[in-house]
C-alpha cells in the first residue's frame, strides 16, 4: 500500500533523516514514537512532500515517486493520495466549519458545490459536529477545531490520512474527544500514519509501531512487541521515560 525506501532529508548540513525504510498495508494504523528531534514529523512531512526528500522513493497504491528527480505533476498526484492532521489545525479563520472543509473538495477536487457540501456535512456529522456547521474557528474549542481538521482530511477521501502529533496542542481535558474520532476512523480500517505521545493510545488502537530517534528508525513491531517487550536499549530507555507505569516482560 505505501512504501518508503531509502528516504534521506538534510536541512544544511544537519542530516534529520537517514535512510528510512518503511511499509504501510492497506488498513494498517502506524504510529511513529520518538523524543522531540527523532525526524518522525520531518518523515510525516516527507511523505506528503510538504519537506522534500534529498534521496530514496515514496510509493502509495500504483504511483511512485524518485524524490531526487520528483516534478511538480509527481508531488501534485502523490497529495491526492493523502490528507494531513496538523498540530495546530490549520483552519480558515474568516471560514466557517462548513466552508473549512468545502474547501479542498471545490478548489483542489473541482468538485460541484452542492456535492462538495454534501459530502462534507456528512464528514462533519461523522466527527460529531453536525450542529456546528456554521460555526467559524473562533467559536470551537481547540478540539472541536482538530476535529474539522480530521473532517477535512476524511472529506478528500484519501488512500492514507496522516496525523501529526493530533492532541499535542489541546488542553488535556480535549484530548479524549479527538483521540475517540481517530478511534472510530481506525476502525473503519481506513490507513493511517500518526505521530503522537500519546502511549496508551499506540497501544489500543495501532498495528505497528515504529520508534525512531537520531533520524533512523531503531525498532519497529507490533505493539504488544514494541511496548511488552522492546528489544533496542534506546527503545527501553525512551518508554521508561515518558510511561511511568510501563514495566517490559523479560
Amino acid at each position: 500500500m505505501i512504501k518508503l525506501s531509502r528516504i534521506s532529508k538534510s536541512f544544511g548540513k544537519n542530516q534529520v533523516l537517514k535512510d528510512i525504510t518503511l511499509s504501510v498495508e492497506k488498513g494498517e494504523v502506524v504510529v511513529i514514537l520518538g523524543p522531540s528531534g527523532s525526524g518522525k514529523t520531518t518523515l510525516l512531512r516527507c511523505l506528503n512532500y510538504l519537506e522534500r526528500p534529498n534521496d530514496g522513493t515514496i510509493a502509495i497504491g500504483d504511483y511512485t515517486v524518485d524524490c531526487k528527480h520528483a516534478g511538480k505533476k509527481d508531488i501534485h498526484q502523490l497529495r491526492q493520495k493523502s490528507a494531513m492532521v496538523f498540530q495546530h489545525y490549520n483552519l480558515f479563520k474568516h471560514k466557517t466549519a462548513l466552508e473549512n472543509v468545502m474547501e479542498g473538495l471545490v478548489i483542489v477536487q473541482k468538485l460541484p458545490k452542492e456535492e462538495a457540501r454534501k459530502r462534507s456535512v456528512e464528514v462533519l456529522e461523522k466527527v460529531g459536529l453536525g450542529a456546528k456547521l456554521d460555526a467559524y474557528p473562533s467559536q470551537l474549542s481547540g478540539g472541536q477545531q482538530q476535529r474539522v481538521g480530521i473532517a477535512r482530511a476524511l472529506a478528500l477521501n484519501p488512500e492514507v490520512i496522516l496525523f501529526d502529533e493530533p492532541t499535542s496542542a489541546l488542553d488535556p481535558e480535549l484530548v479524549g474527544e479527538v483521540l475517540d474520532v481517530i478511534r472510530k476512523i481506525a476502525n473503519e480500517g481506513i490507513t493511517m500514519i500518526v505521530v503522537t505521545h500519546e502511549m496508551s493510545f499506540a497501544r489500543e488502537v495501532s498495528n505497528h509501531v515504529v520508534f525512531m530517534d537520531g533520524g533512523v528508525i531503531v525498532e519497529e513491531g507490533k505493539p504488544n512487541e514494541l511496548f511488552g517487550a522492546p528489544k533496542e536499549e534506546r527503545t527501553k530507555q525512551f518508554l521508561k521515560r515518558i510511561t511511568s507505569d510501563w514495566v517490559y516482560n523479560i
